[in-house]
């Protein structure tokens, strides 16, 4: 039986966007077909979103993203005002980035392992990459003591995020966190199904010891704080890394708009890579075309990619980074908007 020290000995590396251009080889795959012309495509729309200065952009991610390397792409993308709101699953956020902001690893693995003896090493395995165990307890412990600190009552998950950034601030341990950086920028952080990750263990062993005064996380503000980005913004678009909860959600504020009596227009772009089919009738794999029927996306410029989301996201944000659109832009910074209570909206709720 390997040792615990055997399967934690190299670290899974970021990708950096920075260091390669892809704009010749988009350019190259727009003259192809099949998948490269869709990713070449996807790549030009979403440079059109950062060229578009009425334009917010929505980032939403899914799946195991920053544990196969490709946290600095989310960070870079951040650090350029290249997005301007995050929804995401509680993994790539907690399990994953904050995670490593304090310290912790991921590291390469193989899927061609015994599990029950990573189970005994208290070792966990994300397809081929492991993660200490212990370590997941100390991150779900930090969470349970932010909770802690905070006034007991109701939060969106963007706020209690938030203090998670300024948590960081004194206790990061590496400077390239998608949190604390997020945290920095005022750009929002919203995780719907919060306690689907390590956040939910840090809030069950919180709300535990403080069954009569706790923090809570309130999902519908989420929404209605979404909502509000939505309204303020004049056009929006969507930049979505696989399915599920995040792209629902996201795609979800223009009915959810429409159902409180507000006119808002749907989003104007919408990009997704995802490997999933869409004929089972699943979420995450239902066409941006099939969203326009209910009043989300328009499909004017709209692109499905279907394509594993390491090879294909990389490139596409290499794209738009060496194609420059990003320098004209300014962050919105709608957490600071959100935080305004004095901030009205025409025709909108507060």
């Amino acid at each position: 039986m390997p040792k615990k020290s055997d399967l934690l000995k190299e670290t899974v590396e970021h990708l950096d966007i920075t260091e390669f251009d892809a704009v010749p080889l988009m350019q190259a795959y727009s003259k192809m077909a099949f998948s490269a012309k869709d990713l070449a495509r996807a790549s030009d729309i979403y440079d059109r979103m950062l060229a578009d200065k009425d334009c917010s952009v929505v980032l939403c991610l899914a799946g195991s993203l920053i544990s196969a390397g490709l946290k600095r792409v989310v960070y870079d993308l951040v650090r350029h005002n290249m997005v301007d709101a995050i929804v995401s699953t509680g993994a790539n956020i907690i399990d994953q980035d904050f995670f490593e902001a304090l310290g912790f690893k991921h590291y390469l693995g193989s899927k061609w392992v015994d599990d029950k003896q990573l189970r005994d090493l208290r070792v966990d395995r994300i397809y081929d990459t492991f993660i200490d165990e212990d370590e997941l307890g100390k991150c779900d412990n930090t969470i349970s003591k932010i909770a802690g600190s905070l006034e007991p009552r109701a939060y969106s998950s963007r706020q209690f995020i938030d203090e998670m950034g300024k948590y960081l601030v004194k206790n990061a341990k590496v400077t390239d966190s998608i949190v604390l950086e997020c945290f920095k920028k005022k750009v929002p952080i919203f995780v719907p199904a919060f306690s689907d990750c390590s956040a939910g263990f840090g809030l069950l062993h919180h709300q535990w010891h403080n069954p009569e005064s706790h923090v809570m996380i309130d999902s519908a503000r989420d929404f209605r704080e979404l909502v509000r980005v939505k309204l303020a913004a004049k056009d929006t678009g969507l930049l979505m890394i696989g399915g599920g909860v995040p792209k629902n959600f996201a795609q979800d504020i223009t009915v959810g708009a429409e159902m409180i009596g507000l006119d808002v227009k749907m989003h104007k772009y919408a990009v997704q890579i995802s490997v999933a089919d869409e004929r089972d009738g699943a979420l995450s794999g239902s066409t941006l075309r099939e969203a326009c029927s209910w009043g989300k996306v328009d499909v004017v410029w709209e692109q499905m990619v279907f394509s594993e989301a390491t090879m294909s996201f990389p490139l596409l944000a290499s794209y738009a980074y060496h194609k420059g659109s990003w320098k004209a832009r300014k962050g919105n910074k709608w957490s600071a908007f959100l935080d305004d209570n004095k901030v009205k909206i025409p025709n909108a709720l507060a």
